[in-house]
């Protein structure tokens, strides 16, 4: 199953995350495959404010274990987090399977 999260940072949370980030970074790399893409939301400054993922799991039940170890998470940087179900269809400009 694919997800995309969308997870928005709670105020002044700038330094925090940026704190936080090498782990967050560092628990993404352990994700390999399942990332479909992942990226930062950024305010009309350029600064990071929340992020975007699509991930692949098995079940929303594996996605929400990875959530509940996430940094960003388990730091409070991200305050709200939107979780849907999607079907990817192209990955840079691809079909995929």
């Amino acid at each position: 199953m694919q997800f995309m999260i969308k997870a928005c940072d709670g105020p002044n949370m700038l330094e925090k995350r940026l704190a936080v980030r090498p782990r967050h970074l560092e628990g993404m790399k352990t994700l390999g495959k399942r990332i479909i893409c992942a990226g930062g939301l950024l305010d009309d400054e350029g600064k990071m404010k929340g992020s975007v993922l699509v991930l692949e799991f098995e079940s929303r039940a594996a996605l929400d274990e990875y959530l509940a170890s996430e940094p960003y998470v388990t730091e409070g940087v991200w305050e709200k987090v939107e979780v849907e179900t999607m079907n990817v269809v192209l990955v840079n400009g691809e079909k995929i399977q």
